[in-house]
């Protein structure tokens, strides 16, 4: 099985996803996704993995997000310009599902 996980090391549900991970027995790839940010294609990737329109994992309350109204086609192109308003952290298993480890335990689905 493959996992990667979309990490922010600074953010502790983003590590405390990380070692839940790795107390599974699971090695994942690591995405430091504010040093690599995803594309346009891969951030439409990931709503198709959630389940879910971009809206739904974009973090609202960072400040570069106060004052926009974008639509969720120009919000792709917002976040993949401005990845820390990506939610973290993200995990997906075999390019297949993916879920927000928020709270960490949601990955459990994955495992």
């Amino acid at each position: 099985m493959n996992y990667v996980i979309y990490h922010n090391p600074r953010c502790s549900k983003s590590r405390e996803t990380l070692q839940l991970l790795k107390d599974s027995g699971i090695v994942p790839e690591v995405r430091l996704y504010l040093e690599d940010p995803p594309s346009k294609d891969e951030l439409q990737a990931l709503e198709r993995l959630l389940d879910m329109p971009i809206s739904e994992f974009t973090r609202k309350n960072e400040t570069l997000y106060k004052g926009l109204a974008p639509s969720d086609n120009e919000l792709i192109d917002v976040v993949a310009k401005n990845p820390i308003l990506l939610e973290r952290p993200i995990v997906i298993k075999d390019e297949k599902k993916a879920v927000i480890g928020r709270p960490p335990e949601n990955i459990r689905i994955l495992l």
